[in-house]
């Protein structure tokens, strides 16, 4: 699914009224009709609703709402902020049409008129849509505070005072309940800082028509089913382990062995053929007796300290529980100067490189790492908002011809064309240690079976996030770890075929 600006989105409702030869009105209330239909279907009906409304087409949306539930036999009050200028003439039409069913319009100039709302009113936010260029100030600010104060907001396409694709951070902006926005995402709803402000988000589909999606041309997507089953690839009959790939991992230290582990189990349930996990001596029983399916190579004692012959490889991946140690920077040197094919960098191995930058220029082409966020200000700087974060990571991955998978909720992937991912899946039972080592071997499994870089990140994250995602139907978010994670990769795999 394409994610695109508030420009292009304008764009997309021209495209349809065109060549669907329908009126604007007519797209307006097919999403006043969709979002009648959910706040009905959530058996709002009985409550107050306070309706506040802008007077552009956000404001237009609003109206026909407030109509739909009048002639629902609704309880509705309809508060229009008056600014002295006439509203689109979408938002007039429908004013006109809610003149004829009710007197309870309001229009608020001042916050002396600011109604009272009760704790079980439901407010409609319908002010600011995504036109708004600038922060809220003044009476507008007021307002948006004042709503604030309610239990119960749903906004329509987006919170008012929220920018759709930069940050809004420190700015007044409805804290919503629920947001109802129509057709694709918005940028602003896959970034943290907004998490407040949104509420639970409901995607409704108004028909937009489809030809503008696939021709047009945007930086960021957000990656679905549809689009991983184009990437997978189903095993034939006649295979043998050679034909998935020899992957190795470099991986854990004396305390840190259950990082290894995970990293080696995740990696051989990616499908890899075959598995060399190089580890310090004081790991060789635990790795041995917990993941027999792996070959061990002894490369130290308590901490790695060499790794050699690397040639045979498919793929390698670095990092899960190596910890910190004065010869780590040789050890990557030596791993980097061994290999000219990509490999996967997590962990320890991004707190080596962030304390030895100029490693940074010799990490192999088209290798992948995967900071959390903690991580990646080690690596790069700490930027000021989500929205930098992303940008600083897109260039970044082009300075350096890497890829980088920025981990946390609809984790980022930047590529060094410019483009940028959001993983779907994925959920917040997942924030539990070793996660992180599961993904790093999945990565490594999925490059070594001879899946490209790209299609290596996006198809390691989503099945890393939905067997998540079954973990957690099964233990619960707070019960689950990491393990359970690897646990549930078959089923995951199941759901691609």
């Amino acid at each position: 699914m394409k994610i695109f600006s508030p420009a292009q989105i304008k764009k997309w409702d021209e495209y349809t009224i065109i060549h669907e030869n329908i009126g604007s009105i007519d797209l307006m209330e097919r999403a006043a009709n969709l979002c009648f239909k959910w706040v009905i279907g959530k058996n709002f009906g009985h409550f107050h609703f306070h309706v506040f409304c802008g007077k552009g087409n956000n404001g237009g949306d609003g109206l026909a709402i407030a109509r739909l539930l009048i002639e629902h036999k609704c309880k509705v009050t309809v508060y229009i902020l008056e600014f002295g200028k006439l509203g689109t003439i979408d938002f007039q039409l429908n004013l006109e049409r809610l003149h004829s069913l009710t007197t309870d319009i309001h229009f608020l100039q001042s916050p002396d008129f600011f109604p009272t709302i009760n704790e079980t009113d439901i407010v409609i936010d319908a002010l600011f849509g995504t036109g708004l260029n600038n922060p809220l100030e003044g009476f507008s600010k007021a307002l948006v505070s004042h709503i604030n104060q309610s239990n119960n907001i749903v906004s329509i396409d987006l919170p008012s005072g929220l920018y759709a694709d930069k940050s809004s951070k420190n700015n007044t902006v409805i804290q919503a309940k629920h947001t109802l926005s129509f057709q694709n995402y918005k940028l602003a709803f896959l970034l943290s800082e907004n998490e407040n402000n949104i509420g639970d988000l409901h995607l409704l589909h108004i028909g937009l028509h489809p030809q503008f999606e696939n021709d047009e041309r945007t930086d960021f997507e957000i990656v679905d089913i549809e689009q991983i089953k184009t990437i997978y690839k189903p095993r034939k009959p006649f295979v043998h382990k050679g034909t998935f790939g020899h992957a190795a991992v470099c991986c854990g230290s004396i305390g840190m062995m259950g990082a290894a582990v995970l990293a080696s189990k995740a990696c051989l349930r990616s499908g890899v053929g075959k598995l060399t996990a190089y580890i310090p001596k004081i790991g060789y029983t635990i790795l041995q007796s917990s993941v027999p399916e792996a070959m061990a190579v002894i490369a130290g004692d308590d901490f790695l300290l060499s790794i050699q012959n690397l040639e045979k490889f498919n793929a390698i991946g670095i990092g899960p529980g190596i910890g910190i140690h004065p010869t780590h920077e040789k050890l990557i040197q030596e791993l980097f100067s061994q290999v000219n094919t990509p490999i996967v960098i997590d962990a320890d191995a991004l707190n080596i490189i962030a304390q030895n930058k100029e490693l940074l220029q010799s990490i192999p082409a088209l290798s992948i790492l995967t900071p959390h966020p903690k991580e990646f200000e080690k690596l790069f700087g700490k930027p000021s908002n989500d929205f930098e974060r992303i940008e600083l990571a897109l260039q970044k991955s082009k300075e350096f011809n890497i890829y980088i998978i920025l981990k946390g909720h609809f984790s980022f992937i930047a590529c060094p064309d410019g483009d940028g991912y959001f993983n779907s899946t994925g959920n917040a039972g997942m924030a539990t240690a070793g996660t992180g080592d599961v993904l790093t071997g999945i990565l490594t499994g999925l490059l070594a079976q001879g899946y490209q870089p790209l299609q290596t990140c996006l198809l390691g994250t989503y099945l890393h996030g939905i067997a998540g995602d079954i973990a957690s139907e099964k233990y619960s978010k707070e019960a689950m770890i990491a393990g359970d994670v690897i646990d549930c990769l078959g089923v995951a795999f199941e759901k691609l075929q």
